[in-house]
């Protein structure tokens, strides 16, 4: 019971994310959700909530730690390298409503 209620949280908390954050690539906006990167930020970000130990140098590294595969593979960024400052802003005050909440 408590695993289909960590899904359906983290499912809740992907929506959000995947609705808000985008990735920034030549003034084009890839929200995380169309991007398909929504549930793997949630998956990464969802320990530090239940544990209450959000910070932001913590978001920055699972941020750092998930890579993108750009030009069909050849190369591989950070997300954190595709997030404008203002989206990591915007994640971070949304994982902080999310821990008021949680």
């Amino acid at each position: 019971m408590a695993n289909s209620q960590t899904t359906e949280a983290i499912e809740k908390l992907a929506a959000e994310i995947g609705k808000n954050v985008y990735i920034d690539i030549a003034k084009w906006h890839l929200y995380l959700a169309d991007a398909k990167l929504h549930i793997l930020v949630a998956q990464g970000v969802y320990p530090l909530l239940e544990e209450n130990q959000l910070n932001e140098d913590s978001v920055i590294q699972i941020l750092q730690n998930i890579p993108i595969k750009i030009g069909g593979g050849k190369r591989e960024i950070p997300l954190l390298d595709l997030l404008p400052l203002p989206c990591q802003v915007d994640l971070m005050d949304l994982l902080e409503e999310y821990q008021r909440n949680f």
